[in-house]
């Protein structure tokens, strides 16, 4: 049976209707729904790649090495992979050289070098290097893209340390281990080399804790999270014993994993402010002392070219830059106003990281890697420890507002628990009746695989724009006029399109690399005096007349600035001016006298 129709509700369709009927006579005959559609654009899709690569997995370093030899292949006239050296157990330290070989060698433009994986177990580094290399070619076609492969070199060696990273992947580990290479250190210096490291007890690929029961214990569970322990509060009596890292003691000298595989550190064995193992752990016995760190140090060296560093750690979020120690002083006043100014970009461009000086946000480096760029180069450098519990966590608050339960419990809700393994019983030769449980080897340092790509991006993305803040000197104007006594001057300006000097204030005042060159030639000229004209003065100040043909300029060109140069000159015909800088390329004008 149908409900009578309310008086205000038939008021309401009544108004409804008139006014429908009124507005259809100002409408067209075809309604707008009626008429043809507008022609729709379709979005630009994204274009396939012709290397299909997996940015949510870790690569052996066999992978590794074979997806650049991918990359490479299908695009060979943009990548070359190399060999710059061996490793202490033989391996390739394999180079990608990226740039647009059609617009010339790699070594005629300026380049950027970036490596990664210094530390064996610091594997992430090596898939953001891959990802450059992948992305980079794969994007050819963007304008900017584009531009700076034309223009620019970049150098990429993703695992500076392949024997730690393989024994990373290959052999049982902790979050931790497999940071040194693989030459044999006696670390307990009984005479014995890599004899008594961790041992993987319940052959589940992980190095995990060990833990007793010992009614006098100074652990127990944690009250909210039974997979996790506590310290007992002083005159409190505990359950258990923690007993450090699965292990044996294997040289029967009372001790477990006191002498595992290495035990140096690759990244305190390069010259600049080195210091020796008795004044910093992992230090070798000289400089350079390992055959990776030779390989890149011998690179560097014969190239000249290389402007731009960048190093790639884990973890913590930071961008990193020297000097590594307190005692080495601090950094020319323009030069680090420089390297600011490029680290609060990568601020922008990172979440989560923040821009920081080794020694005073950090602790002390001796004889770091990018303390060497600098310091021993000149070359503007960063580390970039990658990745963050905070990026992880991004804001998220926990329930209980203990740190440790609830990072457990985001593992289980993010990660469904894949991270953590349960306490599980086991016979111990030496304890008897132990447990081992713990966090596996990708908690915390690496990112989680699902966050490889954004984090290789957004990594990616400051690279490239310190790469293109380079310095990359440009012609500018060529003027000539009468100087009298049958005498011309001819005055040229050039210009450094870079935020980076084309010489950083450390080459100047230590006399690294070559001064920049500029010069002027021509069969029918006499050329009698040049120099730097002053932006005060408008005058040649200092004129060179001993080699004024071939100007030697040790400050060479600010950053986003122009220089002046004029020479006095007798006679007539085609000049040609170059200038030329060893880390910001050359660039020629020519006029008629």
């Amino acid at each position: 049976m149908r409900r009578p129709i309310a008086p205000t509700a038939l008021a309401l369709t009544w108004l409804v209707a008139f006014a429908a009927g009124a507005l259809a006579q100002d409408r067209p005959a075809t309604p707008p729904w009626a008429q043809d559609p507008p022609p729709r654009v379709a979005p630009r899709p994204e274009k396939k790649p012709e290397v299909n690569l997996r940015f949510d997995v870790y690569y052996h370093v066999d992978e590794l090495h074979a997806a650049m030899r991918q990359v490479a292949a299908a695009y060979p006239d943009l990548l070359e992979i190399r060999s710059i050296g061996k490793s202490v157990e033989g391996r390739d330290i394999l180079m990608g050289v990226l740039t647009d070989t059609s617009t010339g060698k790699d070594t005629d433009k300026t380049a950027f070098w970036c490596d990664g994986n210094i530390h064996g177990n610091e594997v992430q580094g090596g898939e953001a290097s891959l990802y450059l290399l992948w992305w980079m070619t794969e994007n050819r076609d963007l304008p900017r893209v584009r531009e700076l492969l034309r223009e620019r070199t970049l150098y990429v060696v993703p695992s500076i340390n392949p024997d730690g990273r393989a024994h990373w992947f290959d052999a049982p580990n902790t979050m931790s281990s497999s940071r040194s290479g693989k030459r044999p250190v006696d670390n307990d210096r009984d005479g014995l080399f890599d004899e008594d490291g961790p041992d993987d007890l319940d052959g589940d690929g992980e190095i995990l804790r060990m833990r007793v029961r010992d009614p006098n214990g100074g652990w127990k569970v944690h009250p909210e999270e039974p997979r996790l322990m506590v310290r007992v509060k002083p005159g409190e009596k505990g359950t258990y014993r923690l007993l450090g890292l699965e292990g044996i003691d294997n040289d029967g000298d009372g001790r477990i994993n006191e002498d595992g595989p290495g035990g140096y550190d690759p990244n305190r064995d390069w010259p600049s402010d080195w210091a020796g193992p008795a004044e910093q752990y992992g230090a070798g016995p000289y400089p350079v002392s390992l055959p990776e760190t030779r390989a890149v140090v011998d690179f560097l060296v014969a190239h000249p070219n290389i402007a731009g560093f960048q190093s790639f750690h884990n973890s913590g979020g930071m961008i990193l830059r020297g000097p590594g120690t307190k005692e080495f002083g601090g950094y020319p006043r323009g030069d680090d106003r420089v390297m600011q100014a490029l680290a609060a970009r990568g601020e922008s461009q990172l979440p989560f990281y923040r821009s920081m000086v080794i020694w005073k946000d950090l602790y002390s480096v001796h004889g770091g890697e990018v303390n060497f760029a600098y310091e021993g180069l000149g070359i503007f450098a960063f580390t970039n420890e990658l990745w963050s519990r905070a990026q992880y966590l991004q804001g998220a608050k926990g329930a209980t507002g203990d740190a440790s339960v609830d990072r457990l419990r985001f593992d289980d809700d993010l990660e469904l628990g894949r991270r953590y393994v349960a306490w599980k019983p086991l016979q111990h030769p030496q304890f008897g009746a132990i447990e081992v449980g713990g966090w596996t080897r990708r908690t915390g340092r690496v990112a989680p695989s699902f966050m490889i790509q954004e984090m290789s991006h957004r990594n990616m993305a400051f690279v490239l724009y310190h790469a293109a803040e380079m310095p990359l000197v440009r012609a500018g104007t060529v003027t000539s006029g009468d100087a009298g006594n049958g005498l011309r001057f001819v005055e040229a300006t050039f210009t450094n399109e870079g935020m980076i000097p084309t010489r950083t204030q450390r080459s100047v005042d230590k006399e690294i690399g070559a001064p920049d060159r500029a010069t002027i030639a021509g069969g029918g000229i006499e050329v009698l005096s040049g120099g730097v004209v002053s932006g005060r003065s408008l005058r040649v100040n200092d004129p060179e007349i001993r080699r004024p043909a071939d100007l030697r300029l040790t400050g060479g060109i600010r950053g986003d600035a122009e220089i002046r140069i004029r020479w006095l000159v007798r006679g007539s015909g085609t000049v040609t001016i170059t200038y030329r800088a060893e880390k910001g390329g050359t660039a020629t004008l020519s006029l008629e006298l």
